[in-house]
């Protein structure tokens, strides 16, 4: 099994941190541009679109599988500009689980298993090598 997995502490209440999760208008702030897109129920789309040499785009797409606001959101992705096959067996699971002490929160992020996608390893190891420290 192949997951990338990252903690993340963050000196706000877990509301806000949720927020910053879904709210389309703060993913564009970290995403590189990309606003979320979805009715946030349980098995609807999930886009992250933006712009790329003035065209609008989806740069990501995926379903929403779980959601326990605040607290619990798992959702399938795939890159539809992506050379492998847009089938189901080639879509990543990302787990985000958050909880707060203290008024921190800690978000824990899990993608994969890229062992069980096309092209997976090569994708796993480009990820943990863009990862590591220079």
């Amino acid at each position: 099994m192949l997951y990338i997995k990252n903690t993340i502490e963050i000196q706000a209440p877990i509301l806000e941190v949720w927020d910053a999760l879904v709210n389309p208008e703060k993913t564009k702030v970290y995403m590189f541009g990309c606003a979320t897109v979805s009715n946030w129920e349980i098995g609807s789309t999930l886009l992250w679109e933006g712009e790329y040499e003035a065209k609008k785009m989806v740069f990501v797409k995926g379903n929403i599988l779980a959601l326990e606001a605040p607290s619990k959101l798992v959702y399938t992705v795939f890159d539809p500009n992506a050379s492998i096959p847009d089938l189901r067996e080639n879509y990543l699971e990302v787990t985000y689980a958050l909880s707060e002490a203290n008024g921190i929160t800690t978000l824990n992020i899990q993608q994969g298993d890229y062992h069980k996608v096309a092209e997976g390893e090569r994708r796993y190891k480009n990820l943990v090598e863009s990862q590591l420290p220079t």
